[in-house]
């Protein structure tokens, strides 16, 4: 076959942007006083600039294949001695179009798009001369698989996100990652790149670190990279130079074999840690990896295609898509409902009413990423001293780490400052509260800002659960008043609930959006509701599940119950890594706001007032077999209603179903992508699951409670025939 014969394929997807194959012939330099002979620099480039990645969908393909074949028959003429490929500046291949892929219709036409592949980087490791790839940016997926069916590689220390991110998006490494890897750099580091770091936040790796695992055998600087690359081609072709490969391994080799079981064991054991089992893909490409040890490469193609194909078809893999497609690449860059940004207003000084940690996070990013003076103040000197102090000492760690330069790191050192009097406001442009969650001490502190900043000046609180409506009602200016709910640590979590009280005005929300992308973070706009999206949901969630458990369901059925949705972390380790206290505080905010759907835990209670701060015992959770004290169970009562895992899983699921069916009818989100958006990055909802509302509609309970699925089928599920 020929990538001629999956034209009909690419006739499916007119709209692809396709990323085009440019050849270029280079002399290539002398060694030892004579050019070893012509070289074919192939670049790929969408003509678009960096914002638009270079994507690989079939009409790109079917180009890329035809232009390998041609040259392959230069090869044969002997009219060039090798063949590169590159990408344009930032880029070697961001991997697959998903668009395109999550428009594939039928397992058919995902197995040719799957044999596709394969049929094209079979000739780009078949072109009869020596191929390079020369990594000069971002590889991912089957941009990284265009390296790894090269004869060599060479790799920019400027190259950020090289990855197998499949295993995180729903699928396998389906053009021969999955095969070459392990054998370049033994099993054990492929299922580091394969499966650990996808399924760690969809961790990357950087040229340099790519370099010293042995994914690549050469590295250079970004100035003169490819003309670095291109020189150390010439010596590879003309025999000088010899790529070590210290990593390789032959899987035929009994100890290579016993490792190679033991990477797949520890892989299937992490997987089971991550997410339970709830996604098929990380064990499928667990699965390949085993067995391919034996097989040939050909062998193998086979089965990574027959398993994409298979894999293309699941709602999970549709989900995945949906989360990250749609929600956190576009919808988090357009927020729904956000104004017009050129209603907002400049800021160039910021207050922070407070000196704790979470004030110091706050003063922190704020001066890094928005570069302006930041002061910050606290009841007594000693406070606001210790609260400088901790800024100046993350910035320490950050250049300890190379993080960020000694230049950076002076300047922002610099910016930050701290008062005992709140006259330090008084020409700053935006003022953000970090202090007690208490109503009456937040209204108190915006009452003597306001009576200091200018009739302009913003404010802004950092409640996660209280009303934003109530501050604001005693303020001469309550149009100022924002909501700008941060999540904890803050410099991690990419999360911003922008909540709009009813008298908020359109300036104000602009500035805050404006702010939130300056800040690096994803906002999300939300209605003045109590705990407005994520803790309101975590809350629903946390509280069935105690209610379980005080009801006389044993502690380890009600925490575990769970697990099917491969969630992060069970309620009880997520209830002690919050704080009880704060948990339970939100808690009766909720309960006062919506009822009894929401009840206060008196075993909870009974634990705090004592002191306790886990269900678990801390250590045991380390030590991974979670128990509960014997001192910690006598403070608490039992009822005699035990529901197995099962009837806990199934509450839960309904009780999320009705909370969420009523923030919808309550206009709390423009809609339910805005609520998945907000679970994936505020709680760290799987990406699997699509968010909550598709896993919700997947597994019934949607329809159960509401009578309705939340999204139109095909959105992150199969379309509808």
């Amino acid at each position: 076959m020929s990538a001629a014969d999956f034209q009909k394929l690419a006739t499916l997807f007119p709209n692809e942007t396709v990323t085009h194959s440019y050849v270029q012939d280079i002399e290539l330099p002398a060694v030892n006083g004579t050019s070893p002979g012509t070289f074919a620099l192939v670049t790929l480039d969408n003509g678009l600039d960096h914002s638009k990645p270079t994507t690989l969908g079939p009409n790109t393909l079917v180009e890329l294949g035809t232009v390998l074949e041609g040259l392959r028959e230069r090869a044969a003429r002997g009219e060039i001695v090798g063949v590169g490929v590159t990408g344009k500046p930032y880029f070697l291949v961001a991997g697959a179009d998903l668009s395109t892929v999550k428009s594939v219709s039928g397992r058919e036409q995902g197995l040719w798009m799957a044999q596709l592949g394969h049929e094209v980087y079979s000739t780009l490791a078949n072109l009869g001369v020596p191929s390079f790839a020369f990594i000069n940016g971002l590889a991912l997926g089957g941009g990284l698989e265009i390296a790894l069916q090269s004869t060599y590689r060479t790799v920019s220390t400027g190259a950020g996100a090289l990855a197998l991110p499949e295993a995180f998006i729903g699928l396998v490494p389906g053009w021969g990652g999955v095969y070459i890897l392990p054998r370049l750099i033994g099993p054990e580091n492929a299922v580091k790149v394969m499966i650990e770091n996808p399924l760690s936040n969809n961790r990357t790796l950087t040229g340099p670190q790519a370099f010293d695992l042995g994914v690549a055998d050469a590295i250079f600087e970004p100035a003169d990279f490819v003309e670095q690359s291109v020189a150390w081609a010439a010596k590879v072709i003309a025999g000088v130079e010899t790529p070590a490969r210290a990593a390789a391994v032959d899987p035929a080799d009994p100890a290579v074999a016993e490792r190679w079981a033991g990477a797949v064991a520890a892989g299937r054991a992490f997987v089971e840690a991550k997410t339970s089992n709830a996604s098929p893909a990380p064990a499928k490409v667990l699965d390949v990896l085993e067995a391919n040890r034996t097989m040939t490469q050909a062998e193998s193609a086979e089965l990574e295609c027959q398993t994409l194909a298979d894999l293309m078809q699941t709602d999970e893999f549709r989900s995945t898509v949906y989360a990250f497609l749609d929600l956190v690449q576009r919808r988090a860059k357009r927020p729904a409902g956000a104004p017009d940004r050129k209603l907002a207003r400049p800021v160039t000084k910021v207050g922070v009413v407070g000196a704790g940690l979470m004030a110091g996070q706050l003063a922190l990013l704020l001066a890094r990423q928005l570069k302006v003076p930041v002061v910050m103040t606290d009841i007594d000197q000693a406070r606001v001293d210790k609260g400088v102090t901790y800024v100046h000492g993350e910035v320490d760690k950050l250049l300890a780490k190379k993080r960020i330069s000694p230049d950076a790191a002076n300047r922002t050192k610099a910016l930050v400052s701290g008062s005992v009097s709140k006259e330090a406001f008084a020409d700053a442009d935006f003022v953000i509260e970090a202090v007690f969650e208490e109503l009456n001490v937040k209204k108190q502190v915006f009452k003597e800002v306001e009576a200091i900043v200018s009739p302009e000046c913003i404010l802004a609180t950092n409640t996660s659960s209280l009303s934003v409506t109530a501050m604001a009602e005693d303020l001469e200016h309550p149009e100022r008043l924002v909501g700008f709910h941060f999540f904890n640590p803050v410099a991690v979590m990419p999360l911003l609930e922008i909540v709009r009280a009813p008298k908020t005005d359109d300036a104000v929300l602009a500035t805050a959006f404006v702010l939130a992308k300056g800040l690096k973070k994803s906002a999300v706009l939300v209605k003045d509701a109590a705990a407005f999206v994520v803790n309101r949901i975590l809350l629903r969630l946390m509280g069935e599940v105690t209610a379980a458990f005080d009801e006389g369901t044993p502690a380890d059925v009600a925490d575990n119950a769970l697990r099917p949705m491969g969630l992060p972390m069970t309620p009880f380790v997520l209830g002690a890594m919050v704080g009880l206290p704060v948990a339970q505080h939100v808690q009766e905010s909720l309960h006062e706001a919506f009822g009894d759907r929401f009840p206060v835990s008196k075993n909870l209670q009974a634990l705090i007032d004592n002191g306790v701060t886990s269900v678990w015992d801390p250590a045991s959770v380390k030590a991974g077999a979670p128990r509960i004290p014997e001192e910690t169970l006598a403070l608490m009562s039992f009822g005699d209603s035990a529901s197995t895992g099962e009837d806990v899983l199934r509450r839960v699921q309904d009780a999320l179903a009705e909370e969420i069916g009523l923030m919808l009818s309550e206009g709390v989100v423009a809609g339910p992508e805005d609520i998945d958006l907000c679970m994936i990055l505020g709680a760290g909802w799987p990406m699997f699951l699509g968010g909550i509302t598709p896993y919700l509609d997947r597994v019934g309970a949607s329809e159960r409670v509401n009578g309705k699925k939340f999204l139109p089928a095909g959105v992150a599920s199969e379309p509808a025939a």
